[in-house]
C-alpha cells in the first residue's frame, strides 16, 4: 500500500512534469516546432492527473508511466539545435527529481538519453542540428557534462543512501515488532499462569469469608480481586493490540449495566467522597443483544479512571439509546471533575501503556491500559469513542456501540394507575463541586421525562412546604443532609400519605418510629421507580431489580482438575448453590467416575497429563451416549486467550467459564445450560 509520502512524492512529480510541459509548448509556439505535438502532450499530461487522482492502474506502473512520458518530452525538446545549450539544465533536473522514487535505472535511462541527444548534435546525425566547434562551445560543452554527470553521481549516491536508510528501518521495525511480538506473548503466558494461584487465593477467601467476617481476609480478597482484574487486563490489552478482539453476543437487560455501574462503585474505597449519579433513560429498550461481558468490562473501566482522577466532585454516567432503523446506538457519557488531560495526553492514553501521573509520589494507581482496552472493545464491536477534556476542569467520554434489540418496551416505567407529584429536595450549595448539582438535576429531569411524571425542585425546606400545600404531592425524595436538617418535619410528613425517600451513605438508618424509606446510594432510577410503583411496600430496594441467587438443588456435578487447591475452591464455591459436588484429580479418573455416577455436569479443566480435558470431554460424551443419557460438559480453565472459548465449543463443550471464577459468569453459564433440563430452582440473571 502506497504511504503518505509516497503521495506526497508523486503529487509533486506530476506537478513538475506538468509545469515542464506548459515550458515545453511555449518554446514550441515560439520557435515554431513542430505543430502537432500539443495535441499529443495535452491528453498525455491529463493522463497523469487521471491516474495520479483515481490511485489506478497499481503505482509501480504509474511510476513507469511518468518516467516514459519524461523521457519523450525530453528527447523531444533535446532533440533540436536551439535546446543544445540547455540540455544539460533539463536533464540535471529530470535527475533530480525522479530520483525521488528510488530507481537508480531510471538515473542510467536518462543518462544514457543525454549522451544519445549529445551525439546526434555532435555527429549531426539525421534529425540533429550541427554544433559549431569553437573554443567557447567546446569548454561549455565540457562544464555541462561534467554537471551532468555531477548530478548524476549525487543523484546515484542519495537513491542509493535512502534505500540503505529504508533497509535500515524495515530490519529496525522488524526487531521491534518481533520484540512486541515475544513481549506480548511473554504477557499472555504470564497472565496465564498467574490465573490458577489467584483463583484458589479468591475461591478461598471467598470460602473462608462466609464461614468468618475477618477483616484480614476480606482485605486478602479484595486484593485477589484486584490481582485478578489486572491479569484480566493484560490479556484484553494483548487482544486488543493484536486487534484479535472475539465479540461473543447474548441478550442482556439494559438494567443490568447500571447494576455493574453501581456494584463497582459500591466496591470501590470512596475515601474521597465522591458522588456517582448515574443516568439511566427509562426509554431505553428493556433487552438489547450484544457482547454483554465486554459492555460490563468498559464500564468497569472508566468508572475506575473517573474515580481514580477525580479528587473532589463526582462522576456523572450517562446511558441512553439512540435508534438506527430496527435497532439503537447504545450511547455511554461517562464525565467526571477530576483533573482532566490536554489533546497530547488523550492521544497519548489511547495508545496504551500510559500513565497519566507519572511522579514517583503519584497518588493514582493501575497500569495504564484501561482506555486503550476501551477503544479496542468498543472498535471491535463496530462503535466509536470520543473524548473532550481541559485541565483541571474534568473529563467526559463519550461512546456510542451498535446493538440489536431484542425487546423494545422501555426499560422503566412508572404503573398506569400512578398519580400525584414529586419532589426532589437537595441545596444547590451543599456540593463544593456545582457540577456535582448539575448532575443530580439532569438525572432527575430525565427520569421524570422519561416516564412521563410530574417533578419539581425544592431547595429549601419552606420550598417543599410551600409546593405540599400548593400541589398534590405523594413522592418526596432527598440527600441525607437534607433530611438531617429538618429529621423532626420529614419523619411526620413520612407518616401521613406522602413517601419520602432518602439517599444515603450505607449503613444510614432513619429515626425510630419514622416512615422514611432508605436508598443507599449511588443514587439512580431503577430504586425510584420500585418506590413509585410500590410506595412504602417497596422491599429490597439494594437488590437493583436482579433476582436472589439462583440454587441449582438436585444437580449432581464433578469437578475434574490436576490441581487439588482447584478442586477445593470449585467445590466450595458450587457446593454454596446446593449442588452435589464431586471431584477427580485426570481425565481418566473422571471418565471411571462418570461411568459410576452419571453426573448432570462436568467441569473440566483443559491442560492435564496424561490425557487433556478436550480428549477426556469426548470420552465422557461417548459414555453418556452409551448410557442413554445427556450431560453438560463445561470448560473450567485458566486458558482465556482470544478464541479459547470458540475453540472448546468447536470441540464440543456446552460451556466456557475462565479462572479466576466469575461467579456471575458461572450463574449465567449454569443458567442457560440446565434450562433445558429443568432442573434450575432461581431466575433469570442476565
Amino acid at each position: 500500500m502506497q504511504n503518505e509520502k509516497a503521495k506526497r512524492e508523486e503529487k509533486f512529480i506530476v506537478f513538475i512534469i506538468s509545469l515542464a510541459l506548459i515550458g515545453l509548448m511555449i518554446e514550441n509556439l515560439l520557435l515554431g516546432w513542430e505543430f502537432w505535438v500539443p495535441f499529443i502532450s495535452i491528453p498525455g499530461v491529463a493522463s497523469l492527473w487521471i491516474m495520479h487522482l483515481l490511485e489506478r492502474p497499481n503505482y509501480r506502473v504509474r511510476k513507469v508511466y511518468y518516467f516514459m512520458f519524461a523521457v519523450m518530452m525530453l528527447f523531444y525538446h533535446g532533440v533540436h539545435k536551439t535546446s543544445f545549450v540547455n540540455l544539460a539544465i533539463t536533464m540535471a533536473l529530470a535527475m533530480v527529481v525522479f530520483s525521488l522514487l528510488n530507481h537508480v535505472i531510471m538515473l542510467h535511462v536518462f543518462l544514457g538519453e543525454y549522451f544519445f541527444l549529445f551525439l546526434i548534435h555532435l555527429l549531426n546525425l539525421p534529425g540533429g542540428d550541427p554544433i559549431s566547434a569553437d573554443k567557447l562551445t567546446v569548454s561549455v560543452v565540457v562544464l555541462h557534462v561534467i554537471a551532468v554527470l555531477f548530478v548524476y553521481f549525487v543523484c546515484i549516491r542519495s537513491v542509493n543512501s535512502r534505500m540503505e536508510l529504508e533497509r535500515m528501518n524495515q530490519e529496525k521495525d522488524g526487531r521491534i515488532e518481533s520484540y512486541e511480538s515475544d513481549m506480548e506473548d511473554f504477557l499472555s503466558n504470564i497472565s496465564h499462569e498467574l490465573r490458577t494461584p489467584v483463583n484458589v487465593v479468591n475461591g478461598m477467601s471467598d470460602i473462608l469469608l462466609r464461614k468468618s467476617t475477618n477483616e484480614e481476609l476480606g482485605s486478602i480478597k479484595k486484593a485477589g480481586l484486584k490481582l485478578a482484574d489486572q491479569i484480566e487486563d493484560i490479556q484484553d490489552y494483548i487482544e486488543c493490540k493484536r486487534e484479535k478482539v472475539l465479540i461473543e453476543e447474548d441478550d442482556y437487560m439494559s438494567t443490568s449495566l447500571i447494576h455493574d455501574v453501581v456494584t463497582v462503585f459500591r466496591n470501590m474505597d470512596n475515601k474521597k467522597n465522591l458522588e456517582l449519579v448515574v443516568d439511566l433513560d427509562p426509554k431505553a429498550p428493556s433487552r438489547m443483544r450484544g457482547d454483554i461481558k465486554k459492555l460490563h468490562k468498559i464500564f468497569r473501566l472508566l468508572t475506575q479512571n473517573a474515580v481514580k482522577f477525580t479528587r473532589k466532585g463526582g462522576v456523572y454516567i450517562k446511558l441512553y439509546a439512540e435508534p438506527v432503523g430496527v435497532d439503537v446506538n447504545l450511547c455511554v457519557e461517562v464525565t467526571d471533575t477530576g483533573i482532566g488531560m490536554d489533546w497530547q495526553t488523550i492521544h497519548a492514553v489511547s495508545n496504551g501503556l500510559y500513565q497519566v501521573d507519572k511522579k514517583r509520589n503519584r497518588s493514582t494507581g493501575g497500569i495504564g491500559l484501561g482506555l486503550f482496552i476501551v477503544y479496542g472493545f468498543v472498535h471491535a464491536m463496530g462503535g466509536c469513542v470520543k473524548i473532550e477534556s481541559e485541565k483541571r476542569n474534568g473529563t467526559m467520554v463519550r461512546l456510542a456501540i451498535p446493538q440489536k434489540v431484542v425487546d423494545a418496551e422501555q426499560c422503566l416505567k412508572a404503573k398506569d394507575s400512578f398519580e400525584g407529584d414529586l419532589l426532589f429536595h437537595v441545596r444547590p450549595d451543599k456540593y463544593s463541586v456545582p457540577k456535582v448539582r448539575d448532575f443530580y438535576r439532569s438525572m432527575a429531569a430525565n427520569l421524570a421525562s422519561g416516564i412521563r411524571v410530574p417533578l419539581y425542585p425544592a431547595e429549601t425546606v419552606k420550598e417543599v412546604e410551600r409546593l405540599c400545600d400548593k400541589l398534590n404531592v405523594k413522592y418526596i425524595f432527598m440527600g441525607q443532609e437534607e433530611y438531617e436538617e429538618n429529621t423532626v418535619y420529614f419523619d411526620e410528613l413520612s407518616k401521613g400519605e406522602i413517601v419520602v425517600a432518602v439517599s444515603a451513605e450505607p449503613g444510614f438508618r432513619a429515626n425510630s418510629g419514622s416512615s422514611v424509606m432508605v436508598m443507599p446510594k449511588p443514587l439512580y432510577a431503577y430504586p425510584v421507580i420500585q418506590i413509585l410503583n410500590e410506595g412504602r411496600q417497596a422491599s429490597d430496594i439494594a437488590q437493583e431489580g436482579h433476582s436472589l441467587k439462583p440454587e441449582f438443588s438436585g444437580v449432581s456435578a464433578l469437578v475434574v482438575d490436576d490441581e487439588p487447591m482447584n478442586l477445593v475452591v470449585a467445590s466450595g464455591l458450587f457446593r454454596e448453590y446446593d449442588m452435589e459436588v464431586e471431584t477427580a484429580d485426570g481425565g481418566r479418573e473422571a471418565i471411571q467416575a462418570y461411568r459410576e455416577n452419571a453426573y448432570d455436569v462436568v467441569f473440566m479443566d483443559h491442560m492435564m497429563p496424561g490425557m487433556d480435558g478436550v480428549e477426556a470431554m469426548k470420552e465422557i460424551k461417548k459414555a453418556a451416549a452409551e448410557m442413554g443419557k445427556k450431560v453438560i460438559v463445561i470448560a473450567l480453565t485458566a486458558n482465556a486467550v482470544a478464541g479459547a472459548k470458540e475453540m472448546f465449543m468447536k470441540e464440543g463443550f456446552d460451556g466456557f467459564i475462565a479462572k479466576p471464577i466469575d461467579m456471575a459468569e458461572f450463574e449465567r453459564v449454569m443458567l442457560r445450560e440446565l434450562s433445558v433440563q429443568k432442573k434450575v430452582a432461581g431466575g433469570d440473571r442476565s
